[in-house]
């Protein structure tokens, strides 16, 4: 009588194909964005700027080191080796603690790589900037009554670049740091790290609460770990994925909160407020809303995202009574956005409509599209019906809904990062401007194999630091 052989002789070869198929995905996603640097560099030489100096990314060559190269060298080396390992043995809370520092410091040591003045106290005080229009800002009332009217270039009043392309909400964070004695480009600069670096903790949050506790103890070193994090420091738009990604967490813990208590009333309220914050933060976060959809559709509990939507409504009644009406100023910004000497106008749409995904694979790194494939490729199993069973002990009370709401969180991203591209409204510094979608695509990373995390953890390291050292952007 022939023995069946052993499962795991059996699963072997099935797993070494996968493994090359991951290998195979990273190596394709490395040949676009050659590609993207190769054709962008082409065109430029030849009368066709695409305005990037670096392409696909928004940089400058300039080979360097500075005082957190050897920290954040240290740091990448202690995550992917150890990381894993503590995710995996970790008391929740605790676990959150230590990525949110693991986070908050690769972020930082990234920054100084650049010096603390050039990295992080200096990048949002060029003229282009948020801080630049700061001291202009003496009566909040005005500012609102009068924004859309200084949207558009080349009026006697026209906003520096950052601000008139986005709501009157950014501008205001900046102002409120001012107004409590937190003004310049340091407080703001760490403000932004503070907020940014916490993405990683929301998302993982988010991934629990909505019943996938394993992926998000998986997700979290490569959510710390991330090479987005190159641009979470020091950006507004690091700051704008901090405050999207608590909204959807907060709203997904109100959704998949208990029915007979209140606390899910509190989850609920705070996270409609951000999500309705973010609205007057950029213009394109009203994509945000796809994530609302897919908490809807996990938790079918309808109460939670009506009261959310309400306190997200309150924010919009306090925005359009103060004097700025969203629908204006994003048709303004449309067309300040075509208008002459504008970037928007001046790179190429068919170059920019496949580049711009490659400079978000740079920002996401190998093991995210890695990760990507095996979500793809899980697409039918999360989506069958789940048949009952025990309760999983995460907060939700589902049984385990892991790999759907991966699956349909990265779905969301997706659907908006597409959505902006086709559009043509995101042509160049992607890395930076869809941040906040870039984080809920790492997550995807938390479907590789254990015994190869370290690796691939070492991999999404070796892009942030390459990049860090080799380019400085224009800021």
């Amino acid at each position: 009588m022939t023995q069946s052989p052993p499962v795991r002789e059996v699963g072997r070869p099935i797993q070494r194909a996968a493994a090359r198929a991951d290998l195979i995905a990273a190596g394709a996603a490395g040949a676009l964005v050659v590609s993207a640097w190769a054709v962008g560099s082409w065109l430029t030489g030849h009368g066709t700027d695409v305005h990037a100096p670096t392409p696909p990314l928004y940089a400058g060559y300039a080979p360097h080191v500075g005082p957190g190269s050897l920290p954040a060298l240290v740091l990448a080396v202690l995550v992917a080796l150890r990381g894993p390992e503590l995710a995996a043995r970790l008391a929740w809370r605790p676990l959150l603690a230590v990525g949110y520092l693991a986070s908050v410091a690769w972020t930082t040591f990234l920054a100084l790589v650049d010096g603390w003045r050039t990295g992080i106290a200096g990048r949002l005080t060029v003229p282009t900037e948020y801080l630049h229009e700061v001291p202009g800002v003496t009566d909040i009332g005005v500012l609102l009554h009068t924004f859309t009217t200084r949207i558009l270039a080349f009026g006697p009043h026209s906003f520096t670049t950052h601000v008139a392309a986005h709501p009157p909400g950014a501008l205001l964070v900046f102002v409120g740091l001012d107004r409590i004695g937190l003004g310049g480009g340091g407080p703001a600069g760490v403000l932004c790290i503070l907020v940014g670096a916490s993405t990683p903790v929301a998302v993982a949050v988010t991934l629990r609460a909505l019943g996938g506790a394993g992926l998000a103890r998986a997700a979290l070193p490569f959510l710390a770990l991330t090479p987005a994090a190159v641009w979470v420091g020091v950006s507004a738009d690091g700051l704008f994925a901090g405050v999207l990604a608590w909204g959807v967490a907060l709203l997904a813990l109100g959704a998949a909160g208990r029915r007979d208590g209140r606390c899910w009333v509190g989850w609920s309220v705070a996270g409609g407020l951000l999500l309705g914050g973010c609205l007057y933060l950029s213009y394109g976060l009203v994509l945000g809303g796809l994530f609302g959809l897919v908490v809807l559709a996990l938790t079918r509990r309808v109460a939670p995202i009506a009261v959310a939507a309400g306190a997200a409504g309150a924010v919009a009644a306090v925005f359009t009574a103060g004097g700025f009406w969203w629908p204006t100023g994003y048709r303004l910004t449309k067309i300040l956005y075509g208008q002459p000497l504008q970037l928007g106008t001046e790179r190429p749409y068919g170059y920019w409509v496949w580049a711009a995904p490659a400079a978000l694979a740079i920002a996401v790194g190998p093991a995210t599209v890695a990760g990507l494939r095996r979500l793809a490729a899980s697409v039918p199993a999360a989506l069958e019906p789940i048949a009952p069973g025990p309760a999983e002990s995460a907060p939700t009370g589902f049984r385990d809904r892991g790999p759907r709401s991966l699956v349909l969180l990265g779905a969301a991203a997706l659907t908006a990062v597409l959505l902006a591209d086709v559009s043509g409204l995101s042509r160049g510094e992607v890395e930076r401007i869809w941040l906040p979608w870039a984080f809920w695509l790492v997550a995807a990373a938390a479907l590789l194999p254990g015994r190869h995390a370290s690796r691939w953890l070492l991999a999404q390291a070796a892009v942030a630091l390459a990049v860090n050292h080799l380019l400085v952007p224009p800021w």
